[in-house]
């Protein structure tokens, strides 16, 4: 359904001349909703599986590829951001029995490789090399699951950046495999019975042939496998077929005496089930399941138990969080006890060390760590090096030590060790990053939305920066699904930072970085806020000197990707760049496909008449205006990207090109054999990354590449 396949050239200033974008066929598809009548003409470039799209990408790829293969500074640029990324990057060690577990990168390995040691002081051995699977780095562990006593860990692969997993055995101490194979899995990970035997995990049925990166993903079930038997023999623990949306998890206890079993539909809301395993060393695998919280109301998340008293924290009643006390012997609700109550700042992660909760909070967008006794009461806050973000902190209950990371964005990781006896941090491991942290300032400003709501946005750049609205910026945001975007550094941004550029993170509405309320304004018919806060931003930007329209690169991925759609087709002027990763855009089909449901709770569904009034207001691909003069945008996607799938990006790209009515290129990057970001082998990042950066500094007139710091 291609034709005039003819490949676009750069020729020196060819910025100002149209490039030949491949013909895209349009069809005469038209659906009506609630007797809107809606044309749909790139429906084809749906079915990923079609020689049709297969040329289609082809051609795309072609005009992309020749056009930034002669951009300026491309060479040097992934010459400098391969000399960043060279560095150890280490996970933090868990400990399980006697033996610590960690993933280390050399530096420019495509997988991190996950290595065993006998104490922190002991030589450390290979357990699991996943660079040996594939020849291209394009299988990632995507789960690493150790046993209670260490022996075993049960392993999840991944290939192609896909969402789908198989699991398997390994044991430790042989450094061999066992032989079954347990597939069909997404979205769960693998938690070890007490007695090591197996684990509880939960998988989708098996879809039809060639329809498994599309298919909607429906009846998640939980299973329990036990090691050395084929995965048909695994137990059925809990299935819902009246309810084929429901997404379930299933925890054992650190004790061994229960099973946790949450359940979702879309968004943070969920249910929370148990079954009582009796004894740990001998447990009822399969035992009656309790409803303990039966409604969708609110988030539970478990923290640890006491006898029959379990601790939860909660929005249940507190929008930005709490701990609270449940009994399962009087578990009515109005005899939950709240032990560590609501507070200004934002509740994020809560975990048991001996008779003491560490809170992580958010505090305006950064971390804060706050000690409290088994009765909530204040104990101590853990000193931070600066404003960062704390990753860790968790363990067992047990544990003497804790490990943690702190970052920032002008901070590399750093794990540091916490002495739970002496109340003590030292430094575990520092990151030795090719980038100079000292002439750079990083803080956080506060811009009125258009309804007059107030966002914060951290800015960071070279000290001393000249606010004449001349400074080449990068703004990024998200804006939903209750995620928050908070400081962490990343050696892409270093680069950029070192070329004199701006960047800039706003905290929109419907993330969760002010709890529940902050992320329920910015969902559904409410979504035209987060929008408007992200204009806001660039506006202050612009206002308050940083940057000019000119100067402005745009970028964010997935739901951050319908953010660059829909802002750019509301604002075109404002942006001389756009970024739109991997991006849901088309928002009255995205619930057809894969795990797509369970948006709904977040974005709403054009099932609904109301909603889709909304959806179709701002739907990326339904308000692209032919005759508008659009930014440079450069659309990047994966074909194997089975949770956002390419379709999205595919009718996007082909409409968007259709309309343009400007000299601004307007293309699409398609990786092969790559998915929606996670487990993408280094090597494809860094290209990915020298042409992001080579086409955002030609477009916004950045010359000079900075030699390093």
């Amino acid at each position: 359904m291609t034709s005039d396949l003819h490949g676009g050239a750069l020729t020196e200033g060819a910025t100002s001349l149209r490039l030949n974008y491949p013909q895209t066929e349009r069809v005469d598809q038209v659906d009506t909703y609630h007797g809107v009548e809606v044309a749909d003409p790139y429906r084809w470039l749906e079915d990923t599986t079609s020689a049709a799209t297969a040329a289609w990408v082809e051609a795309e790829n072609k005009v992309t590829h020749a056009y930034l293969e002669k951009l300026p500074n491309r060479q040097g640029l992934l010459d400098r951001l391969t000399e960043l990324m060279n560095y150890p990057r280490y996970g933090q060690p868990v400990k399980r029995g006697d033996r610590y577990f960690y993933s280390k990168n050399d530096g420019l390995q495509n997988q991190a490789v996950w290595y065993v040691q006998a104490s922190l002081g002991a030589e450390s051995e290979v357990l699991l090399d996943p660079n040996t699977l594939s020849a291209e780095g394009t299988v990632a562990v995507s789960g690493f699951n150790i046993s209670k006593d260490g022996s075993l860990v049960a392993y999840s692969l991944s290939s192609a950046g896909s969402d789908w997993q198989e699991f398997r055995i390994r044991d430790v101490a042989s450094g061999k495999d066992c032989e079954e194979v347990v597939n069909w899995v997404k979205f769960s990970g693998a938690s070890w019975t007490a007695d090591n035997r197996g684990f509880y995990y939960s998988r989708f049925p098996e879809p039809e042939e060639t329809q498994e990166f599309q298919e909607a993903n429906l009846h998640h079930k939980i299973y329990y496998h036990v090691v050395g038997t084929p995965q048909s023999e695994d137990v059925l623990i809990y299935e819902r077929p009246d309810e084929p949306e429901w997404r379930m998890n299933a925890y054992v206890v650190e004790e061994g005496d229960f099973l946790i079993i949450s359940i979702g539909k879309t968004g943070p809301k969920n249910r929370v089930y148990y079954i009582d395993l009796g004894d740990p060393q001998n447990p009822n695998v399969d035992g009656t399941v309790e409803k303990l919280i039966d409604e969708f109301e609110a988030s539970f998340g478990y923290i640890g138990h006491d006898g029959h008293v379990l601790y939860f924290e909660t929005d249940y009643q507190a929008l930005r969080g709490q701990v609270i006390a449940i009994n399962l012997k009087q578990s009515e609700r109005e005899l939950w006890r709240t032990l560590i109550p609501e507070s200004r700042d934002t509740l994020r992660n809560v975990s048991l060390s001996g008779n003491d909760f560490i809170a992580t909070y958010l505090h305006s967008a950064f971390s804060e760590i706050r000690f409290f006794d088994l009765q909530g009461q204040f104990l101590k806050n853990l000193e931070m090096p600066a404003l960062g973000t704390v990753g860790g902190l968790s363990g067992r209950r047990a544990d003497t030590e804790r490990f943690y990371t702190f970052t920032s964005y002008v901070h590399p990781p750093t794990i540091y060790r916490y002495d739970v006896e002496s109340e003590t941090s030292t430094i575990f491991r520092e990151s030795e990053v090719r980038f100079s942290t000292e002439g750079y300032e990083s803080y956080q400003v506060w811009f009125q939305s258009k309804d007059g709501t107030q966002v914060p946005m951290f800015v960071t750049h070279r000290a001393g920066l000249k606010l004449d609205g001349s400074n080449p910026t990068y703004l990024t945001g998200y804006g939903g699904f209750n995620i928050s975007l908070t400081p962490g550094f990343s050696t892409s941004v270093a680069m950029w930072l070192e070329n004199g550029g701006v960047f800039a993170v706003p905290n929109l509405r419907g993330g969760g970085e002010f709890g529940e309320a902050w992320h329920e304004a910015g969902i559904k018919e409410r979504k035209q806020n987060v929008f408007d806060d992200f204009i806001g931003a660039a506006e202050y930007l612009i206002a308050e000197g940083y940057t000019s329209s000119e100067k402005l690169a745009i970028a964010g991925g997935s739901n951050g990707g319908l953010l660059m759609g829909a802002v750019v087709n509301q604002r075109p002027e404002l942006f001389a760049v756009a970024l739109p990763a991997v991006g849901v855009m088309d928002m009255l089909r995205f619930h057809k496909f894969t795990i797509g449901s369970a948006w709904i709770y977040d974005y709403g569904s054009s099932d609904d008449e109301g909603q889709f009034k909304a959806l179709y207001a701002y739907s990326p691909v339904h308000n692209i205006k032919p005759g508008t003069h659009y930014p440079a945008v450069l659309v990047t996607t994966g074909d194997h990207d089975d949770r956002v799938v390419p379709g999205h990006s595919f009718k996007y790209a082909a409409a968007l090109q259709a309309a343009q009515a400007g000299n601004a290129p307007t293309l699409i990057r398609i990786e092969t054999k790559a998915g929606h970001g996670a487990g993408k082998p280094i090597g494809k990042i860094l290209q990915e990354q020298a042409d992001v950066w080579a086409f955002v500094m030609h477009h916004l007139g950045v010359r000079a590449l900075a030699s390093g710091g």
